[in-house]
């Protein structure tokens, strides 16, 4: 087994280490998500971890980790009455992002269930992870069948596995940790909400500091156990203080002036639900503990709001998650009592101070055996907003002060109209790709349509068609008493039909004949429109924008919706516009997207009025590079912009080019009567095929 890196030789993330340090003080805490950008030590700091969490007793030989003093009464291994313990040390489980949902929750043999009437369960990560930690790294990737079973296990504190009517359940209480990059996409709100503490880390700016980084991780990778022996003295300081605090943590006294702050914080930021004022809570009492302290403070207090409430007070996805810290201490201040007075600068000599990591202001180490302590890191808040992309144009020209100057004939961007509800737009046929909510798909979950011979695993039974495949061959078989003789081949798969995500490509028209301030704000407010209907369906999505003389890939697909949102916010307009380059543009795109992932199909979304300028015969230019979509089966929209009473109904022209259909900004709507009376003249000339802008169950 290799050498972990030591969690008291991470320098700085101070944040990061309290966050982690609280959970192993209080699990009831409920886990914390580390967020941001790649290279800044998440991963290596989690599983640092694993090697200060306190010993565990368990039932000796229980697959399942019982504790001896109070085991579960219906464990698969039990009864354990009386049953002998020993003691182990946490595990740190990691859940891979392409898990299957068998090796998560566990495996039932469907066929000796069957032909003998045996359970034979094979544990999965969740039995695994039962009083230790469940990793996931890059947990904003996992796929949604596996964020459901992880949020049924968090809020029963057990699993259920259940094939055909044969049901097993065990214990599954775990810390929840996950780390995610907030550039490869969001996490559901469901499981955000189930992550007690959030915190956010970048690298530092401060060269000292990152000198130390570069120092310490040549010094591991060169001798992994010296390094480590190096350390081995404050690693087992801190293992000692984190058990002092787990003893102290039931004699912590949670007043009620802390409460009532707890609660006026809470409600002054509009958190939804009780969740997060019992996490505040369970928060400040482990930062007293932590600090050797029996009374919560006014400061632990405001510690815990600043870990437990910046990803609960998101109202969409495009919100940055933070807190205005001016509101938070006006809220406190109001709230503060004379119970607080005198506590809030204890004596660093005295016992409010034990000294070590976190004394006054429950914050880990730093410093080591290597040198003096590393300073504290300083550098600037991670911003979510991805750095340009680049591209072959040349920079443009800047004034003095840095900021870029609107060109000839360019106007700076304009803010996006308030976003609303969109129709459904959805890939016709039937796909395979990856788990969402927009197009009909072949998946693993969703209503029974039919059933075939298992390709590997047995996954899905089907019961019925199981059955029939083994009762003519009974009397061969020599069946004699009531059960079924069942053979592996007689055994037959489930097919189901569910959502897949899909690829939404926005081909935005930036030109002058947009720019028109009202104009271009309502189109940057339908496709933020899009961007949030994308978002809640599970799609990757990539924009490209053209004006001027040519296009360019604002935004390669991504899962990150946001970082498309503040794309599109920042779109400056002007210029001509070369619409077959936009088209051209998206064309190469998708033909790269097709080799990379064959089974996720895209649907491709032209923002424009239908203008074409430049060259020569524009238009027609535009339509030879919307034939070439066409030929390649892609589903199309285009998004009409068109205003005035005049309308040309070019988009219409170019929406027949691409075989795909038109709709108006005003028919993009859900509650759109224009598109509601649209809906149904399609359907009653049986044109529905293509793509759904009603409700997807009736069209299907």
């Amino acid at each position: 087994m290799s050498t972990p890196f030591p969690f008291t030789a991470v320098v700085g993330m101070d944040d990061l280490r309290l966050g982690l340090l609280l959970n192993a003080v209080s699990p009831a805490v409920g886990g914390v998500l580390v967020r941001g950008e790649k290279g800044t030590a998440k991963s290596t700091a989690v599983r640092a971890l694993a090697a200060l969490l306190p010993e565990v007793p368990v039932v000796t030989g229980c697959r399942f980790s019982c504790d001896p003093a109070a085991p579960d009464p219906r464990c698969p291994d039990g009864p354990h009455g009386g049953a002998a313990g020993e003691a182990r040390a946490a595990r740190m489980v990691e859940l891979p992002v392409g898990a299957s949902e068998d090796r998560l929750v566990g495996a039932l043999d469907i066929e000796r269930a069957l032909s003998e009437g045996v359970k034979a369960f094979e544990p999965g990560l969740l039995a695994d992870a039962h009083r230790g930690v469940l990793y996931v790294d890059e947990v904003n990737l996992l796929h949604d069948h596996l964020v459901d079973l992880l949020l049924d296990a968090a809020a029963m504190g057990a699993s259920y596995v259940e094939r055909e009517g044969v049901s097993v359940r065990h214990a599954a209480r775990f810390l929840l940790v996950g780390t995610m990059n907030p550039e490869e996409g969001e996490l559901r709100p469901q499981l955000l909400d189930r992550f007690g503490l959030t915190v956010e880390v970048a690298a530092s700016r401060e060269p000292d500091l990152r000198v130390e980084v570069v120092r310490r991780r040549l010094a591991y990778d060169d001798d992994p156990a010296g390094f480590a022996a190096r350390w081995a003295g404050e690693e087992t300081a801190l293992r000692e203080r984190i058990v002092a605090a787990r003893a102290l943590l039931p004699s912590v006294r949670l007043g009620d002036t802390a409460l009532r702050q707890i609660a006026a914080t809470c409600a002054a930021f509009e958190v939804d639900g009780m969740r997060a004022d019992i996490v505040m809570a369970r928060t400040a009492t482990a930062l007293a503990a932590w600090a050797g302290r029996t009374d919560v403070t006014a400061d632990d207090v405001r510690q815990a709001a600043l870990l437990a409430l910046p990803h609960r007070r998101r109202r969409n996805p495009f919100d940055a998650p933070g807190l205005d810290e001016e509101k938070l201490d006006d809220t406190l201040e109001e709230f503060r009592s004379d119970e607080f007075q005198g506590d809030e600068d204890p004596d660093p000599d005295g016992p409010d101070d034990p000294g070590g990591p976190g004394g006054g202001g429950g914050q880990p180490p730093c410093g080591g055996p290597e040198g003096p302590e590393a300073p504290a890191q300083d550098g600037p808040a991670h911003d979510d907003t991805p750095a340009p992309q680049e591209t072959d144009a040349p920079p443009e020209p800047r004034p003095e002060g840095g900021q870029p100057r609107a060109g000839a004939g360019e106007q700076s961007p304009v803010r996006s109209a308030e976003p609303f509800r969109t129709k459904v737009l959805s890939v016709p046929g039937l796909g395979e790709g990856a788990a969402g909510r927009r197009s009909r798909a072949r998946t693993e979950r969703g209503r029974t349509t039919g059933s075939r011979r298992p390709r590997g695993a047995l996954t899905k039974l089907h019961l019925a068609a199981t059955v029939r495949a083994a009762a003519p061959h009974q009397r061969a078989r020599g069946r004699s008493g009531p059960g079924l003789v069942v053979r592996r081949d007689d055994l037959r798969q489930a097919t189901r039909e569910g959502r897949e995500g899909n690829l939404v490509l926005f081909v935005v028209d930036a030109s002058g004949s947009m720019a028109a301030r009202r104009r271009m704000s309502a189109v940057k407010g339908a496709v933020l429109s899009l961007l949030l209907d994308a978002y809640q369906r599970r799609d990757k999505v990539g924009l490209v924008t053209f004006r001027g003389k040519d296009a360019e890939v604002a935004l390669p697909p991504t899962s990150s919706v946001d970082a498309a949102a503040a794309r599109l916010e920042s779109l400056p307009t002007g210029g001509r516009t070369p619409l077959a380059a936009g088209l051209l543009k998206a064309h190469d795109v998708l033909r790269v997207e097709r080799m990379r992932d064959p089974a996720r199909r895209p649907l491709l979304l032209v923002v424009t009025d239908g203008r074409a300028t430049g060259g020569r015969d524009p238009v027609a230019l535009a339509a030879r590079a919307a034939r070439l979509h066409a030929a390649d089966g892609t589903a199309s929209v285009v998004v009409d912009c068109e205003a005035g009473p005049v309308r040309l109904g070019l988009a219409a022209s170019l929406a027949g080019e691409l075989a795909g259909t038109a709709i108006t900004l005003d028919e993009l709507r859900a509650d759109s009567i224009a598109g509601l009376v649209r809906d149904v003249q399609q359907r009653s000339d049986g044109h529905c095929e293509g793509y759904v802008t009603g409700d997807p169950r009736r069209a299907a």
